[in-house]
């Protein structure tokens, strides 16, 4: 067993047990991937302030996010094809955020299906849904969330356009995949990869094949995906969706302060600042630069998290300080999820929460939820300082 003490050290076993068409759809960004890029290194540009002689005894990482406690504010975020990472990838990882007392967000293109995830877990999770114009497809999908109790919808409002990523395009990484020989010949060489994949029914999108009209096979999801998202998209109809879905709401994918402000007049109890991970408009802020305008517009009135670029609890600890009350993971529990299974998931949550942990304590700080801006130095134009 290798010693990991950093994300990083996941991600590199990742790298050699994963398919590279499912490694570069992880790791990659739209276009030239300067956002993707910018996600994680816009962090090394804020600093800590580091109090001594500070009692550090009796430290707390619990919180909440949307009135739901939580072990340390830190949630899986929804990513598409996690089956395709590991067999079965969204049970376990949906498994290994319940044992460790964070939310897991299943996403609408899983290869495990909500009922499936449910009946392999026993606490609620939370279900992300796009923004499609099939309303019977949108009005059963979250059907199906409330039958399986999940306790919480996460609308994704920045899909409405497929930003273009060009591994993904060169792999053939699309819904459903398109097998290269190039693909073929390297999936062979990843043995434990593809023992798992035979182990396993379940290798198609779980939540479509068999929901949508007209997508009774793997073969007919082609067509489906080219026509289902809706560029037309508007807020007048995220107001039709929010009325689909009477439990808590969560808006994902808001950069922009004047975006905030209408995700709170439709009725959301949460945004999330988000740039999708760098992979829809390349050439938009990172997001942590976005948060803290946006946490000044509407931070009083609705509950901001945070997600895109996150890797260590350092990450976590400054998005919080800047006045973010939850956060997200994606890559960095992808890594171990395809290095290790469960395993690996469970390994990078306690990575994240040792550091956050200890970071904290560091600061001068026992309590999670006492985090603020005093703890941080941030450079005077980190936000930017923009020609009108």
């Amino acid at each position: 067993m290798p010693v990991i003490t950093e994300i990083e050290d996941l991600k590199r076993i990742y790298r050699r047990r994963v398919p590279k068409m499912f490694y570069d759809y992880t790791e990659s960004g739209s276009w030239s991937e300067q956002t993707f890029r910018e996600n994680t290194t816009d962090f090394d540009k804020i600093y800590l302030r580091q109090r001594v002689a500070v009692d550090m005894a009796g430290r707390s990482t619990a919180s909440q996010m949307i009135g739901q406690d939580v072990s340390m504010p830190v949630a899986l975020a929804p990513v598409g094809l996690t089956g395709m990472q590991h067999y079965d990838g969204e049970i376990m990882a949906a498994r290994a955020a319940e044992k460790f007392g964070v939310p897991y967000t299943l996403s609408t293109m899983s290869i495990c299906s909500i009922e499936d995830v449910a009946s392999h877990t026993s606490k609620p999770f939370w279900m992300q849904v796009y923004t499609l114009k099939d309303d019977d497809f949108m009005q059963r999908l979250f059907d199906r969330a409330r039958d399986a109790k999940c306790s919480a919808a996460v609308i994704t409002v920045d899909l409405q356009l497929l930003g273009q990523r060009h591994k993904d395009l060169k792999n053939g990484l699309s819904a459903p995949p398109k097998l290269t020989p190039a693909s073929v010949a390297n999936m062979m060489t990843k043995v434990q990869w593809g023992l798992g994949m035979l182990s396993t029914k379940r290798r198609f999108f779980g939540n479509i094949v068999g929901h949508a009209k007209g997508v009774s096979d793997p073969s007919s999801l082609s067509t489906w995906t080219n026509q289902a998202f809706d560029p037309s998209l508007d807020w007048d109809r995220i107001r039709e969706f929010r009325k689909m879905w009477k439990g808590p709401l969560i808006i994902k994918g808001i950069l922009d302060p004047r975006d905030a402000k209408e995700a709170l007049n439709v009725g959301a109890d949460a945004i999330i600042v988000s740039n999708h991970g760098g992979r829809q408009l390349d050439g938009a802020l990172s997001a942590i630069r976005a948060l803290p305008a946006i946490v000044d517009a509407v931070g009083d009135k609705i509950e901001v998290h945070f997600d895109s670029g996150i890797r260590s609890g350092q990450d976590v600890l400054k998005a919080l300080a800047l006045g973010a009350k939850g956060t997200y993971i994606g890559r960095a529990y992808v890594y171990g999820l395809g290095a290790m299974g469960q395993q690996g998931v469970t390994r990078a949550l306690e990575v994240i929460h040792k550091e956050l942990d200890t970071s904290m304590a560091l600061c001068g700080r026992r309590d999670v939820k006492t985090l603020d801006r005093d703890i941080l130095l941030v450079p005077e134009d980190f936000e930017g300082r923009w020609a009108d």
